[in-house]
């Protein structure tokens, strides 16, 4: 039976096609299916063309080698094993072993790499690794998986520079929710873009999703994905900062009032701005809440802007609303703020977030902008429950002549339509 596929998985197949040039790199937020795409992809190979590792130590080391493709999940071929040691020694090893095998092999060979960020000093081990491979002319293509976006944070900057190609995956868009499993718009506004609970039915018992959300998908994100990768001094204020984040998602609010907030729900906290704005910028890394900034033709204002707050899943939105999915179609004010927050996250995601802003002068606003270069546009998201003029696009109009204007929702693009498509499709023509 053909599963669904992300869009992903061509660009890689496609790689792994051409001559071997770079690293692959596969990042992105936990559970978005970058293992499953990864394993898809070599599963279609023969099995002396292709090796995985991981170095997630709670693996266990199957009875042998194979890709099980039926339940849409990779077997590893090696697993670091309970307790082994995943160090530099470790990787260096594997990817000894799958040397010989690359020169055994008649065709370019891949080796993945999941869980890298787990290794210690991975990033200098594998440019030693890589750099070797190169100057002996060894056909065999490296696929890196990490389970959070910092994972381009450290090392991909410094030590690998020049020598990766990044696949970054996103949360998932309606239309792929829509497609892989029939979730209708109202659930996907509320229920989110997380495959796995809505796959196996576990978000028609709400009481159940919200833990699981909470617990399997929001916990680890931060302990496992920020605390052991990040300083963090006050890791009990980030996990403040993130649920403060989600209740006020698709809120414009100044760092010195989400202090301020801070310190009245937590009697004695001391939450410096500075220290909340790292923080945002990391929960933003994770692919959890990110803070955008306001659009001006000035880095150094936009920079300094109070940050307009975002779920990047309206999963977590909705887990830290408190409503229950009727009550939250019920509340007009409240679903509005779901269908924009849908927008902003599918913008988030489907593209270059350093696109993405929102913009205010004054009285007026502007939910999203996207600009690269001289390429502008300015978006209003209209829900039902927003039966209001929208002079905003106007005074930005007249602020930025040339950029484009578009409506979202009553009156302009369908949600359905624009949630289909990708953030390029909707930047202003050059």
């Amino acid at each position: 039976m053909l599963r669904f596929q992300r869009p992903h998985a061509n660009t890689l197949r496609q790689r792994l096609e051409e001559p071997v040039r770079w690293l692959n790199i596969v990042a992105g937020p936990r559970r978005v299916g970058k293992t499953t795409m990864v394993g898809s992809v070599l599963g279609e190979l023969a099995s002396d063309r292709r090796r995985y590792i991981s170095a997630d130590q709670t693996g266990a080391r199957p009875l042998s080698p194979s890709l099980d493709l039926s339940s849409g999940a990779i077997q590893q071929d090696t697993y670091a094993s309970v307790g082994a040691k995943t160090d530099a020694a470790w990787l260096i090893r594997q990817w000894q072993e799958a040397r010989v095998l690359a020169n055994r092999a008649e065709a370019p060979y891949v080796l993945a790499i999941d869980e890298v960020q787990k290794v210690p000093r991975w990033s200098e081990t594998v440019k030693g690794l890589w750099d070797a491979d190169r100057a002996a002319g060894l056909e065999m293509h490296v696929v890196l998986l990490g389970s959070s976006p910092l994972l381009v944070q450290h090392g991909l900057g410094e030590s690998l520079m020049g020598r990766f190609e990044l696949i970054r995956m996103g949360h998932w868009s309606y239309a792929e929710m829509h497609v892989a499993f029939g979730l209708g718009l109202d659930e996907y506004i509320y229920f989110g873009g997380y495959p796995e609970p809505v796959a196996s039915g576990l978000f028609r018992d709400e009481a159940r999703w919200r833990g699981y959300v909470a617990g399997s998908l929001i916990e680890p994100s931060i302990d496992q994905d920020i605390l052991a990768m990040e300083r963090v001094d006050r890791p009990a204020l980030l996990k403040q900062l993130f649920w403060l984040g989600c209740g006020y998602s698709g809120q414009i609010l100044a760092l010195d009032n989400m202090a301020q907030n801070l310190r009245e729900k937590n009697e004695g906290i001391e939450a410096h701005t500075g220290t909340l704005a790292k923080y945002l910028d990391l929960l933003g890394k994770a692919g959890l809440v990110a803070g955008l900034q306001k659009y001006s033709g000035s880095m150094l204002r936009r920079r300094t802007s109070s940050p307009k707050l975002l779920a990047q899943n309206n999963a977590l939105m909705a887990v830290a609303g408190g409503y229950d999915f009727a009550t939250a179609k019920a509340d007009r004010s409240y679903w509005g703020r779901m269908v924009e927050n849908a927008v902003g996250a599918h913008l988030y995601n489907s593209g270059d977030p350093a696109m993405l802003a929102y913009w205010r002068k004054g009285k007026m606003e502007v939910d999203f902008v996207l600009s690269r270069g001289q390429r502008v546009t300015a978006i209003e998201v209209k829900s039902g429950s927003r039966e209001r003029s929208m002079p905003g696009l106007n005074a930005f109009a007249a602020t930025y002549p040339g950029s484009n204007r578009l409506v979202v929702g009553e009156g302009g693009v369908s949600l359905v339509e624009f949630l289909s498509q990708p953030t390029e499709h909707w930047l202003s023509p050059p």
